[in-house]
């Protein structure tokens, strides 16, 4: 470990790299609701987040387990399952009285069409207010999962069934995944 008198340790949470403390000022100092994405090994979460004098404070959350007990049978880290939390986080939000929010990332990489970028369309597309450019957002059609349609419909029906078990054992086949990302994006819609 390093010695001397200017040797200063950072915090804690930035050794274990989970907090960037000089974006989290930048953030707090805006003094507007933050939208947070993580996207976990199986799940998408969407929340909105108010800065309290104690710590944060939860004012709106979405899980994919939601969308799942809607009727979603796709994955919940996809990009779909993605922009459909963030559809009805965006629905809660503007349900509680919130229109606006800042989107953080954390610490992830802003990467062109991530799945956290479909969560913001997806809150954007609801009626929230989040400040972003438009070119880093996914394009609509892999949104609604119209190239994994596409890529099923090139296979024959033993690669399907090899590529797309989890698809088939839930009950959803690939080439019908549009139209059921569009039967849950209306069934959020009604429920609001």
């Amino acid at each position: 470990m390093a010695r001397g008198s200017r040797y200063k340790l950072a915090f804690r949470r930035r050794r274990e790299g989970k907090t960037d403390y000089r974006a989290r000022l930048k953030l707090i100092s805006l003094e507007k609701s933050r939208m947070v994405v993580r996207i976990t090994n199986n799940h998408t979460i969407v929340q909105i987040i108010a800065v309290a004098q104690d710590g944060d404070e939860t004012l709106v959350s979405a899980h994919s387990k939601e969308i799942q007990k809607m009727g979603w049978l796709g994955n919940g880290k996809n990009t779909s399952a993605a922009y459909l939390t963030g559809f009805l986080c965006g629905k809660k939000a503007l349900e509680a009285g919130i229109d606006e929010a800042v989107l953080d990332i954390g610490l992830k990489s802003s990467i062109k069409g991530a799945r956290m970028y479909a969560a913001l369309k997806g809150a954007v597309d609801a009626g929230l207010f989040v400040p972003h450019n438009d070119s880093i957002l996914p394009a609509d059609e892999r949104i609604r999962g119209e190239h994994v349609a596409a890529y099923a419909e090139s296979l024959s029906d033993e690669e399907v069934k090899e590529r797309f078990s989890q698809y088939i054992k839930n009950g959803l086949f690939p080439k019908d995944l549009p139209d059921h990302f569009e039967a849950i994006k209306q069934k959020i819609e009604e429920g609001s």
